[in-house]
């Protein structure tokens, strides 16, 4: 007879896990595609380095862009991130590019005002400033030998020359890295590049070399062009202040090369380490002193600039955190109610 044994319960059934399914295989990129993403750099160096050596440094503003611009595509496609990346470099840069050559547009139409450029105001402040003389005037006299170039001339125009690429090449990191970081820099730069813009046109000002040539002050010299061509190096200058269009000789006021280093300093100094800070510093501070030493800006120049830096990074930032907090109160109702939505009941 046979015997009846009892079914065994569900809980000493044991029940074989279903097998995993077969991971597919990461496709490799075809042949064609590979090779692209590493000649990507190796090709933008290629044409960078002939470039230059055709043509010189690019000191402009729209060859520095254009140049940023490759080298955002190039890293794009050397990393692989498709063709979405890709064109996002082109949606997010060029229009800044077009912004920033239509200031410049406007600044050379901005030198032809009914009103004559002022001096007389720079001029008393510097002189008080300066026990009777200029700073430009006893800096040059005391340290620069025309002809004859020593090493902090040229370390005076390495620094003047950073005004043309180095907020640019830190908007670019940030692109890379930080994308609402990047969005304010680019709110305070252009914040800031437009004040000075309507301030040239309110207010035209009078440099100190141009005070020197029309005897107002001891004659003086414009260090950077002096020392360009004592190396036999182009005139390290932008086509935006050189061309015919573009010149605007009496855009002193503020000093723009000086409110982008202080810019600069504000705006990364809250995140810095310790020795950064000191470069962050150092920046405003070297700028400062070559504008004055090469004779292109007065002092009351650079500490307008250095004002409009500090108030337009305060207004654009707290402009940032407000809009950052009506996002984050927004979004409270959505997740509260998804909360709801998934509580057990």
């Amino acid at each position: 007879m046979t015997e009846l044994h009892p079914s065994p319960s569900p809980a000493t059934v044991t029940t074989p896990p279903p097998p995993k399914p077969a991971l597919a295989p990461t496709p490799k990129p075809a042949g064609r595609w590979r090779l692209l993403r590493w000649a990507a750099w190796p090709v933008y160096f290629t044409l960078l380095a002939r470039w230059t050596y055709d043509n010189g440094l690019a000191y402009t503003e729209d060859l520095v862009f254009l140049w940023l611009i490759g080298a955002l595509l190039a890293a794009a496609v050397h990393g692989g991130e498709g063709w979405r990346r890709t064109l996002l470099v082109l949606r997010d840069w060029v229009p800044v590019m077009a912004v920033v050559w239509t200031y410049s547009l406007l600044r050379g139409y901005g030198a032809h005002t009914p009103w004559l450029p002022h001096l007389r105001p720079q001029l008393a402040f510097d002189t008080a400033l300066g026990f009777g003389r200029t700073w430009t005037v006893r800096l040059q006299h005391a340290l620069y030998t025309p002809g004859a170039a020593h090493w902090y001339d040229y370390a005076a125009v390495t620094v003047y020359m950073s005004h043309f690429f180095m907020v640019f090449v830190l908007l670019a990191v940030l692109w890379r890295r930080n994308h609402a970081r990047f969005r304010h820099l680019l709110g305070c730069y252009l914040a800031v590049t437009y004040a000075g813009f309507l301030t040239y046109v309110l207010y035209p000002a009078v440099p100190p070399w141009m005070a020197g040539a029309q005897g107002d002050t001891a004659p003086v010299t414009r260090i950077v062009g002096d020392v360009l061509a004592q190396a036999e190096l182009p005139r390290a200058a932008s086509v935006f202040e050189d061309g015919s269009r573009f010149a605007n000789d009496v855009a002193a006021m503020p000093s723009l090369h000086a409110a982008y280093p202080m810019l600069i300093a504000l705006f990364f100094w809250p995140t810095a380490t310790r020795r950064v800070r000191v470069l962050l510093a150092a920046y405003p501070l070297a700028m400062a002193f070559t504008l004055v030493y090469g004779a292109e800006h007065f002092v009351i120049d650079i500490l307008v600039g250095w004002v409009y830096a500090v108030v337009i990074h305060r207004g654009v930032t707290r402009l940032v955190r407000r809009r950052a907090a009506g996002r984050a109160l927004r979004a409270v109702p959505a997740v509260r109610h998804r909360e709801l939505l998934s509580a057990p009941r």
